[in-house]
C-alpha cells in the first residue's frame, strides 16, 4: 500500500505544497515584521520619569523611552554576574532611549526592572528633535529672545511653539537660498569656467568672448551678493531665539531654535494630537533630506534617484531584449548556435550580480566613460564627468543584468503566438517587418510586460552592483533638477536599497538608526509593489485587446 502511495507521486505532491506554504508563511512574517516596527516608527512613545537605583545604591532620575525589554533567565542571569535573590525567577530589563547624546555620549541605556523605585508619565517631559545630536529630553524651564528670557513656567510652552514656528520659517528661506538659488549660480559659475577652457583649448579665447564671459560672471556676482546679504540677514534673525531645558540630572541646558526641528510633549497629546503628529512625521520620511548620518530625517532623494534608475533601466532593457528575442525567434537560423546563445543567456541570469558591477565600473565607467570625457569633454580635465560612476552607468549596468529575464520572457510570448496568424497577415501582402510590427509584436506584449515587471522588481532591490557604478551615501543634489540640461546622467544618486545596508550596517548609531532601517524597507517593498502593479495593469490591459491569442 506504501509503495503504492509513493508511485502515485502524491507524497511529493505534498512535500511540493508543504514546501511552498512554508516560503509563504516565512515570506509573509518578513512583511508583517517589516511592516509593524516599520509603521509605529514615526509614532510618538511615551517619555518616562524613572527613579532608579545606582550601582552605588543612590536613587538617581532617568527620563527616557521604552524601546527594547527582555527577560534572562536565572541561570543565565547568575553565569552572566547578575546577583540575584532567592525569590527571583528571571531577570527583566528595559532598554530605554534617554537621548542626550551630546551630554551624556549615548542614546540608550539599559535599566533592571527591580531597581526601579518609581516610574511615571508627567505631562510636561518633552521630546526635542534636533538637526544634530539626536533627540534631546528634557523639561521646558524658559524661553530666550537674544538671552533675555521672553516666557517662563506655563506661559513658555505656546510662545516655544511660536517661536519655532518663525524659526522653521526663516530656516526653510535659508535652505531655499542656499541648495536652489546660490546652487544655480555655482552651476552657471562652472558652465563659464568650462566654456572658457574650452575656448582655450579650441584657441578662439579672444577679447570678444573675454568680454562675454565676464558680463555673465558678473551677472553672477552681482545676484550672489545679493543672496549673501539675505542670508547674513536671515541667519542673525534665526540666531535669536534658545530654550532652556532641565535634563534628568537637573542641569540645564540651553538650545538653540536654529538647531530644533521640533518640539512636543507626548505625555500631554491626545490620540488626534498623536496622529496628527504620525503624518507630520510620515510626510517628513517621504519628502525631507536625510539628516544625521542619514538616521534622521526624510529618503526622498533616495526614493527619487531608486524610481528614476528603474525607469531609465526600463526604457534601456526593454528595447534590447526585445530586438534580441525577435531576432533569435523570427529571424535567425535554429541551430547549434542559436541553441548556445540561449543557453549564455540563461546562465547570465544565473551571474551574481556583484559581477555585473564590476564589469560595469571597468568597462563603462573607465573605458567607455573616459573615452566620452576625452573626446567630447576635455575641458573638464583632470575631473571626471562620464568617467566617474554615475546615474546612467548604474542603470546600463542593471540594464545588462536584467536583459536574459526580458530575453527569455519575450521569446516564451513569441514562441506562443500560431504560425497561422503570421501566414494570414503575410497572405494579405504585408511584409515580414509589417507582420511583425503590427500584428506579432502586439500579440506578445503581455509577455514583454512580464518580462519587464521581473527586471524591475529584480533591479529595484540590487544593491552591490550599485555600491560599484553610482549609488552614495548621501548625494548633494539629485540627478533631475532645473538646471540645464536638467536631467544629469553623470550624477551620483540615492538608493533605497543601499540606504537600508548604509543605515543598519555602516551607521555611527546603529541602535537610534535601527527604527529607520525597518520603516525604510517597507517602503523598498511598497515602490517595488506600485512599480510592478503599474506594468501589471498595462499588461492586463494589453492581454485583453488581443483576447483572441489565448483562445
Amino acid at each position: 500500500m506504501m509503495k503504492l502511495w509513493f508511485k502515485s507521486g502524491k507524497p511529493w505532491i505534498w512535500l511540493n505544497a508543504a514546501a511552498v506554504s512554508t516560503c509563504l508563511i516565512m515570506v509573509v512574517g518578513i512583511l508583517g515584521l517589516i511592516t509593524v516596527r516599520g509603521i509605529g516608527h514615526f509614532w510618538p512613545a511615551e517619555v518616562g520619569r524613572f527613579v532608579y537605583e545606582s550601582d552605588n545604591g543612590q536613587p538617581v532620575v532617568i527620563f527616557g523611552e521604552k524601546v527594547d525589554s527582555t527577560v534572562t533567565s536565572l541561570a543565565a542571569a547568575k553565569s552572566a554576574g547578575y546577583k540575584m535573590a532567592e525569590n527571583e525567577d528571571a531577570l527583566i530589563q528595559y532598554q530605554l532611549k534617554t537621548g542626550n547624546r551630546d551630554i551624556t555620549g549615548s542614546d540608550f541605556r539599559w535599566i533592571q526592572q527591580r531597581r526601579i523605585k518609581e516610574q511615571s508619565y508627567p505631562d510636561d517631559l518633552m521630546v526635542i528633535e534636533r538637526r544634530e545630536w539626536g533627540n534631546f529630553y528634557g523639561q521646558l524651564l524658559e524661553v530666550k529672545d537674544n538671552n533675555k528670557v521672553i516666557a517662563t513656567g506655563e506661559q513658555a510652552w505656546p510662545v516655544l511653539q511660536e517661536k519655532i514656528a518663525e524659526s522653521l520659517t526663516v530656516f526653510n528661506t535659508i535652505h531655499q537660498l542656499e541648495k536652489k538659488e546660490i546652487g544655480a549660480i555655482n552651476y552657471g559659475l562652472e558652465r563659464l569656467r568650462l566654456k572658457q577652457k574650452k575656448l582655450e583649448l579650441a584657441n578662439l579665447w579672444d577679447a570678444a568672448a573675454k568680454k562675454e564671459l565676464a558680463t555673465e560672471k558678473a551677472d553672477y556676482d552681482n545676484k550672489y551678493k545679493q543672496y549673501q546679504q539675505q542670508l547674513g540677514e536671515l541667519y542673525q534673525n534665526i540666531r535669536r531665539y534658545s530654550l532652556t531645558a532641565k535634563t534628568d540630572s537637573g542641569a540645564s541646558v540651553t538650545v538653540p531654535l536654529a538647531k530644533v526641528v521640533r518640539v512636543y510633549q507626548p505625555n500631554a497629546m491626545s490620540m488626534f494630537g498623536k496622529i496628527g503628529h504620525y503624518c507630520i512625521k510620515l510626510k517628513e520620511f517621504l519628502t525631507d533630506e536625510p539628516r544625521e548620518a542619514n538616521t534622521e530625517g526624510g529618503i526622498f532623494p533616495a526614493i527619487f534617484g531608486t524610481v528614476l534608475m528603474v525607469l531609465i533601466m526600463s526604457l534601456i532593457v526593454t528595447p534590447f531584449g526585445v530586438v534580441a528575442a525577435v531576432y533569435l525567434r523570427e529571424y535567425a537560423k535554429q541551430g547549434f548556435v542559436t541553441r548556445l546563445i540561449r543557453i549564455a543567456v540563461n546562465n547570465l541570469a544565473g551571474v551574481p550580480s556583484v559581477v555585473y558591477g564590476v564589469f560595469g565600473l571597468g568597462f563603462f565607467v573607465y573605458i567607455l566613460g573616459g573615452n566620452i570625457d576625452r573626446i567630447f569633454y576635455p575641458e573638464a580635465a583632470p575631473a571626471p564627468v562620464f568617467g566617474t560612476p554615475g546615474l546612467m552607468w548604474a542603470s546600463i549596468t542593471l540594464a545588462l543584468l536584467t536583459l536574459p529575464v526580458v530575453i527569455v520572457s519575450t521569446e516564451e510570448g513569441l514562441a506562443r503566438i500560431p504560425k497561422a496568424i503570421r501566414e494570414g497577415s503575410l497572405a494579405l501582402g504585408a511584409t515580414k517587418f509589417e507582420t511583425l510590427w503590427l500584428t506579432v509584436l502586439p500579440m506578445a506584449s503581455p509577455a514583454i510586460m512580464t518580462g519587464m515587471i521581473l527586471a524591475v522588481a529584480r533591479a529595484a532591490g540590487e544593491v552591490a552592483p550599485l555600491m560599484l557604478v553610482g549609488v552614495v551615501k548621501l548625494a548633494p543634489t539629485l540627478p533631475l533638477d532645473g538646471n540645464f540640461p536638467f536631467l544629469h546622467l553623470d550624477r551620483k544618486f540615492m538608493h533605497l536599497g543601499f540606504h537600508i545596508y548604509d543605515v543598519g550596517f555602516q551607521s555611527p548609531n546603529v541602535e537610534a538608526a535601527r527604527p529607520l532601517v525597518y520603516a525604510t524597507a517597507l517602503l523598498l517593498v511598497l515602490v517595488i509593489i506600485g512599480l510592478n502593479l503599474a506594468a501589471i495593469v498595462i499588461r492586463n490591459n494589453l492581454r485583453e485587446k488581443y483576447r483572441a491569442l489565448d483562445g
